[in-house]
């Protein structure tokens, strides 16, 4: 999508505005709309970030990514295969649903390189943008306390002690 058009016609619209009021108005609002053009370009490019992140949220077998090329941004969209179904798992307690309000916010997140490196990896290999990921991974976090990734190693006779302390008598 060539966003060139858009900015043009927000030029013309600033020199229609200014040209009531004289030449060096006119001239002013030329330089200003050459000026705002990055400014510009990046606020739609913002938009059609915002406006694929919205519309991912709502496909369940897809996302949208936007993807620049030079100047132009394009819109991809990409279906993924559907998971198996798992197996019926334990009936949890009915965690209360988060109301689709439709308003996004934006949100600065801070994470280690190697986090963020390990996040983009895993949504790559599922798919999915980075974005969607991250809501994804929140919303199941907020549903429910999530269970750990794997269970503790048994440890006999710990009796509720730290099972990361090891105490005994050793000779050599």
């Amino acid at each position: 999508m060539d966003l060139t058009p858009y900015l043009e016609t927000l030029r013309a619209d600033l020199a229609a505005v200014a040209a009531p009021a004289g030449p060096e108005t006119t001239r002013a609002a030329e330089l200003l709309g050459h000026s705002l053009e990055a400014s510009a370009r990046l606020a739609l490019l913002e938009a059609l970030s915002d406006a694929a992140a919205e519309i991912t949220t709502r496909l369940p077998d897809a996302s949208v990514e936007v993807r620049l090329r030079g100047r132009e941004a394009d819109l991809v969209v990409n279906h993924h295969a559907p998971e198996p179904p798992e197996p019926p798992a334990a009936p949890a307690a009915p965690a209360a649903p988060i109301p689709p309000d439709g308003d996004l916010t934006r949100l600065t997140l801070r994470m280690p390189e190697s986090l963020k490196t390990h996040v983009e990896q895993t949504a790559a290999a599922e798919g999915i943008s980075v974005n969607a990921w991250l809501v994804r991974a929140v919303t199941a976090a907020v549903n429910g306390p999530m269970p750990p990734p794997f269970p503790p190693p048994p440890f006999p006779g710990a009796g509720g002690r730290n099972p990361k302390r090891v105490t005994g008598y050793f000779q050599a």
